[in-house]
């Protein structure tokens, strides 16, 4: 079993002041990090372009980035499953909105998009859609799989990144992006005053107003499946991106209660991630170690 938990690695200085509270509030884990050595990894996202979760996810699946690809460009096949082998990029409806910063990204999974929403968004832009030459086809209410004349090299950074950064630093500038920002703006325009976004604005919804593009890699570049069993925990996520350190010591206690205590048995690979790294550990540990635990605040606090 693996057991990956994002946002379970504070920054060192935070680490020190919450590990009192994880052995007291999460005893489970606490027992887990001191059965494993620790094995890190660093994923700086300016050589990774995605979150260190989907990092590891794509780690897990054997990905192998092409030349001048970064490893984000894998999240097209790891997120839409299917048979060709043609390059998978995708398109996610997001709300943008304006920040001291530039823009700020809101994701699809914070927007509660539904069917019919999507399928009006996308009629109400066919022609501009087929005067881009781009084709744009729906998957998921959230997710469009794009379409494009010609084969592209683009670099394209994961929407989840950019919502935890800013629009400006990622926001693809090279030539061969145009006809895709041409065609953003455009729906931009057609989208303010939409029918959908009028009534998301009176029902206190953030309106759906852009499109954020990623992958391009092909599925033979995962090589296997994800590990049997995985359950990705992702209840401290938020709470650690806000450095909201009270709502992530409660969502812990939360976790232990109702995913960690009922496994206390179990010997899992325990994944935690932070904001630019993940620490794996196999708890699977001989007599000696479950005798005599490692001191896991040691590296917890000290990375």
């Amino acid at each position: 079993m693996h057991i990956v938990i994002p946002g379970a690695l504070p920054e060192p200085e935070v680490a020190a002041e919450l590990a009192p509270h994880l052995a007291q509030r999460a005893p489970t884990l606490a027992r887990w990090l001191g059965l494993g050595t620790p094995r890190s990894t660093a994923c700086p996202a300016a050589d990774t372009w995605c979150t260190p979760l989907e990092h590891w996810l794509l780690q897990a699946r054997g990905f192998a980035p092409a030349q001048e690809e970064h490893i984000s460009a894998g999240l097209g096949p790891l997120r839409l499953p299917g048979a060709d082998d043609e390059p998978v990029w995708l398109a996610e409806l997001i709300h943008m909105a304006p920040s001291r910063d530039g823009a700020a990204l809101l994701p699809a999974d914070t927007l509660t998009i539904t069917a019919e929403q999507s399928a009006a968004l996308l009629e109400s832009a066919r022609e501009l859609i087929e005067d881009s030459g781009i084709t744009l086809t729906p998957d998921t209410p959230e997710t469009w799989r794009v379409h494009w004349p010609e084969p592209i090299r683009l670099a394209c950074a994961s929407p989840a990144l950019v919502a935890v950064s800013a629009v400006n630093d990622w926001w693809p500038q090279d030539a061969a992006a145009r006809p895709w920002r041409r065609l953003v703006n455009g729906l931009q325009m057609a989208w303010y005053e939409h029918p959908v976004n009028q009534q998301r604005l009176q029902d206190g919804l953030a309106p759906i107003n852009s499109l954020w593009l990623y992958g391009g890699a092909r599925r033979s570049q995962l090589s296997r499946p994800l590990p049997d069993d995985l359950r990705i925990e992702t209840a401290l996520q938020a709470h650690a991106a806000a450095q909201d350190w009270g709502g992530w010591i409660e969502a812990l206690a939360g976790l232990e209660q109702h995913s960690f205590a009922p496994l206390a048995d179990a010997t899992p690979t325990v994944v935690l991630t932070g904001r630019e790294q993940t620490v794996a550990l196999d708890t699977r540990a001989g007599w000696l170690r479950r005798l005599r635990p490692l001191d896991w605040r040691r590296w917890w606090c000290n990375r």
